[in-house]
């Protein structure tokens, strides 16, 4: 199943399935799956660390540096599923909330192109 087909849903469902079979919900609270959150986001950091965009562009075209990437963003993406999916999050109706709130804060006019954070633009 690739990005074109699969669903939120589809894939909290996997994660859930996933963890169930081996009986890891008592393991799956909000810490530790934030914990999880970052454990594995600073992997996919460490990736890219100290590199210049001539090097990330690198990694990302060698097909065995590039597995590795994946399955760094996969584990941030798993951990990201299963603390909405163990918390009742709806994360199409967060995204989406957020996108509006962001709107808000960096319109458009303002803030296009520009890495300013909103309390700094004018």
């Amino acid at each position: 199943m690739d990005d074109s087909v699969a669903t939120v849903s589809s894939l909290k469902e996997e994660v859930r399935a996933f963890c169930e079979e081996r009986d890891w919900d008592r393991y799956h609270n909000p810490k530790d799956l934030a914990i999880g959150m970052v454990t594995e986001a600073s992997e996919l950091l460490d990736i890219f660390r100290f590199k210049s965009l001539e090097e990330c562009q690198g990694i990302l075209s060698d097909p065995g540096r590039r597995e590795h990437v994946e399955e760094e963003v996969a584990d941030v993406l798993y951990f990201v599923l299963r603390f909405a999916q163990m918390n009742g999050i709806d994360l199409s109706c967060a995204l989406e909330s957020k996108i509006r709130k962001n709107a808000e804060k960096y319109p458009a006019g303002l803030s296009r192109g520009k890495n300013l954070k909103y309390t700094e633009l004018e």
